[in-house]
């Protein structure tokens, strides 16, 4: 049975388990010099989180029939772009945290020297994958992929997502400021997760791309409003991180500017726009349409 023809808990665990041997592989192994930097490489990486951003690299690769040993190399270059950011966060010069995934933080297993040359690593080796051979369905589509991952990890992504939340800290901020600040920080890899797994497949027209991003974007800020929430409303113990970290720091959150039941209302708003932008591509998109409800309705 193919990985396609799956439910979706059936689906998503299957996606995961490949993931999980597809980064087991693709990391550098402990055995090889340098092998303390490699060890600790493969712990901010294995066997932890959900892999939301490589489930809707899948996803989107299976709205466009993409061949699932091209979608493996892109979500695990997606992936260690991710690993690479929460290794940085957590570091005592960004958000100080001590628990990722439900154990120490890289920087706390190691040191902090290392959990830096860990991130530089792992985002040198993600760019590495994107250039393996026939990874799209052209030279063309393969630098896009690149392009893509290039701006959702730097100043107009990630990074610079990063340098305002530092910058707002003990700051009330607007809602579009809170937003703008998730578009980069959270939304833009999420939506570079989407379009690098449409890339490895066949073409889509101008209209099904821009709801293809359409959707990304609703999904991006969602999956940002629903963990304001659950910082709020969790336990460390479920969510695998400190809770009510972002509270305590004094930093900006869709709950603090909102509260916590129209954050709520925004996450399910957000859900049903999700939805809607991914109505022409009917049952091609399922899967897109269950990571949507995944993502709001989570509770870890």
């Amino acid at each position: 049975m193919t990985i396609e023809a799956l439910d979706f808990q059936a689906w998503m665990g299957a996606v995961q388990a490949r993931m999980e041997s597809a980064l087991e592989r693709l990391l550098p192994s402990p055995a090889v010099v340098p092998a303390r930097l490699h060890e600790a490489m493969r712990y901010a990486v294995l066997e932890g989180g959900k892999r939301v951003r490589p489930l809707l690299t899948f996803a989107a690769g299976e709205l466009v029939g993409a061949p699932e040993e091209r979608l493996e190399i892109a979500a695990a270059a997606v992936e260690m772009i991710h690993a690479y950011s929460l290794v940085h966060d957590d570091m005592p010069c960004m958000d100080d945290d001590v628990l990722r995934r439900g154990k120490p933080t890289v920087h706390v297993e190691f040191d902090q020297a290392t959990a830096l040359l860990v991130g530089d690593a792992l985002q040198s080796l993600a760019f590495q994958l994107l250039c393996e051979p026939e990874l799209a369905r052209s030279s063309a589509a393969q630098l896009e992929m690149v392009k893509a991952l290039a701006l959702a990890s730097g100043s107009r992504g990630m990074a610079g997502g990063q340098a305002i939340d530092l910058e707002s800290t003990g700051k009330p901020l607007t809602l579009p400021e809170l937003e703008l600040m998730h578009i980069f920080k959270t939304g833009a890899l999420i939506r570079a997760a989407v379009v690098i797994g449409a890339q490895c497949g066949e073409a889509l027209d101008g209209p099904a791309t821009s709801h293809l991003d359409r959707y990304a974007k609703c999904v991006g800020l969602a999956f940002q409003v629903v963990d304001d929430v659950l910082d709020s409303d969790g336990s460390t113990a479920t969510l695998g991180k400190t809770a009510g970290k972002d509270a305590m720091q004094g930093k900006a959150t869709y709950v603090s500017a909102m509260g916590l039941s129209r954050a709520k209302e925004l996450a399910e708003d957000l859900r049903r726009q999700a939805h809607a932008a991914l109505e022409p591509f009917g049952e091609r998109a399922a899967r897109l349409a269950q990571l949507a409800d995944f993502i709001v309705l989570r509770k870890f």
